[in-house]
């Protein structure tokens, strides 16, 4: 009983962590990490979770002291573990 409690518990962990590497993208370099904070926040203020939501994959990840805003500290943390994406084209469009 012991062996398929622990063989079920491996597989919810190995689960779970499936589910949160499907929620990451690839990391954005520098260069791209600073255009899409730029783009996000002009005046370099922290982001609300509405003005961030084009650009953030994983809101909870990325606000790491549970604020309610994103700082561009963490949004550049973000950038590294891969909960920050590209904005889409009408996105873009929409911020010029």
């Amino acid at each position: 009983m012991k062996s398929i409690s622990a063989i079920v518990f491996g597989a919810v962990v190995l689960a779970a962590g499936a589910a949160v590497a499907a929620d990451q993208g690839k990391p954005l370099d520098e260069a791209a990490c600073n255009a899409q904070w730029t783009m996000a926040s002009p005046n370099g203020d922290s982001l609300s979770k509405d003005k961030a939501t084009p650009y953030v994959i994983n809101y909870t990840m990325v606000d790491s002291d549970k604020d309610g805003q994103i700082s561009a500290d963490e949004f550049k943390a973000g950038c590294a573990g891969g909960n920050i994406k590209a904005a889409d084209d009408a996105t873009v469009k929409d911020m010029q």
